[in-house]
């Protein structure tokens, strides 16, 4: 004999409350008034019975799909793009959401980029996170504001969808901040030659904390690929100018800038210390001395953007989220052993 499913009437029941409290309760029904110590009742008898809500005949009633999609500029294929998919899957699951996801090569052309964003209204998506990582500001496709919608990674270029970014700037002026505070005053840096935000953003912090510190970085600058063979390039071209610390702009850059000290005779961080960007694993922890560089807030980004398009579905004023548009997350500086105070320093 097939045991029979719990249902919403069996779960008020050994709550001790009504339908319309358990509804309320499990479905996250905005501005209703029901205490935490009776919406834990209602979850811990929903738990106990195995009561689970028929979300189609939801969805039926409410219109609602309670699925959200994920469209991205290939991030599931990049290094960083499992902790953007982690903090918007868990923060998801903690709202009692569907995640979707197309991985998608975004294009210029904006029939391409519809097509994706397409995908997902014909599913009744309630609506949709649109993440990009090479771009400071895009035109969002036309169709992706029938929804909700949030950006990661770029400004909406009418300034109309609510967005968040790493503060990449912020992130490379700590870097020249806290090498500053331990003493070194020639800080070269490793540039990227890619024309991208981060490439943008991280020279700027660099120059902006140079000057502000009143040192001089104009012959401090050595440009390469973004990869290991371009940090080890510029390293070497920056070691013929005598720096106490190398800022590479990623850490792929600082394997480079490993083998350049290495070559030149010189102890990482006795003789020069080395500083990336990105905690990309796993090569900080995998280098030896370990790897002090930033980390990107992605897993934070993933989790804001479906927070934030939570709120929107749940009805808040989108024109308070727009206020300080684009949503900059801070970048933090992870110290491992690959810094020390410059030998100079030690002496005085």
């Amino acid at each position: 004999m097939t045991e029979k499913t719990a249902g919403i009437r069996d779960v008020a029941a050994h709550a001790g409350v009504s339908q319309t409290t358990v509804s309320h309760v499990l479905n996250a029904t905005p501005h209703t008034r029901v205490s935490e110590d009776t919406a834990a009742r209602v979850r811990a008898a929903a738990e106990e019975l195995g009561y689970r809500p028929n979300r189609f005949a939801r969805g039926l009633r409410t219109h609602a799909s309670d699925m959200i999609g994920l469209v991205t500029e290939e991030i599931a294929t990049t290094p960083h793009a499992g902790r953007i998919i982690l903090g918007a899957q868990e923060e998801a699951s903690r709202r009692n959401l569907t995640l979707a996801i197309i991985n998608s090569e975004l294009n210029p052309d904006p029939e391409v980029d519809s097509a994706q964003v397409q995908a997902f209204l014909d599913r009744q998506a309630d609506g949709i996170i649109y993440a990009t990582v090479y771009h400071d500001e895009i035109v969002a496709p036309e169709n992706l504001r029938s929804r909700p919608a949030v950006l990661i990674g770029a400004r909406d270029a009418s300034g109309s969808i609510p967005a968040v970014m790493p503060d990449e700037r912020a992130g490379a002026a700590a870097v020249v901040e806290m090498l500053v505070a331990k003493g070194h005053r020639r800080i070269g840096f490793a540039a990227s030659v890619e024309d991208v935000p981060a490439t943008r953003g991280r020279l700027l912090g660099y120059q902006q904390a140079m000057q502000a510190a009143g040192l001089p970085n104009d012959d401090l600058v050595a440009f390469g690929s973004a990869d290991a063979r371009g940090g080890y390039a510029a390293t070497l071209e920056l070691l013929d100018r005598e720096p106490t610390a190398v800022f590479c702009y990623n850490d792929r850059m600082a394997m480079g800038a490993y083998r350049a000290a290495g070559e030149r005779g010189l102890v990482i961080p006795a003789d020069l210390s080395v500083v990336g960007f990105d905690d990309q694993a796993p090569i900080p922890d995998s280098l030896f001395p370990t790897l002090t560089t930033v980390t990107l807030p992605h897993y934070e980004m993933g989790a804001w953007a479906v927070s934030t398009l939570a709120s929107l579905l749940h009805g808040k004023d989108e024109e308070a989220l727009l206020a300080a548009h684009p949503t900059v997350l801070a970048c933090p500086l992870l110290e491992r052993e690959s810094v020390a105070p410059p030998r100079s320093a030690a002496l005085l």
